[in-house]
């Protein structure tokens, strides 16, 4: 039986490679940055292989509400909330739970919500 193009109508998702290139950076992030990240706060510091002062207050802060602060969180939080986003949209439509179309918008929706408060109180910080 032949089947001409109109006859056939193929649903293509036009903006799955944004949200593939956004779970990849996000995976890259959580593997890279996210435990230096650890190992500095968490371990080093502590263990006091890290001067106190490294990561005083006003320090911090300072980092934290600048340019470079502004981009640490965008790869920190925001790209690896769009990575944990995509895994849960495809775990819930391995398991059948929901729509795709309501799961696609409430997983990035609210990844894509929680990276604007995040940017967002780095912007407020830095123009205090």
């Amino acid at each position: 039986m032949n089947m001409n193009k109109h006859e056939v109508q193929h649903k293509q998702a036009f903006d799955e490679p944004l949200w593939w290139g956004l779970f990849s950076a996000g995976g890259v992030c959580f593997a890279v940055l996210l435990p230096a990240v650890i190992l500095f706060i968490a371990v080093l510091l502590p263990l006091g292989l890290l001067p106190a002062e490294a990561l005083s207050y006003e320090r911090a802060s300072s980092l934290l509400f600048s340019v470079p602060g502004f981009l640490f969180v965008g790869a920190v939080v925001c790209l690896p909330l769009f990575h944990a986003a995509h895994r849960l949209r495809h775990g819930m439509f391995d398991i059948s739970v929901g729509s795709d179309a309501l799961n696609k918008k409430l997983m990035y929706g609210g990844a894509a919500l929680l990276s604007v408060l995040a940017l967002g109180i780095v912007v407020a910080g830095f123009l205090r």
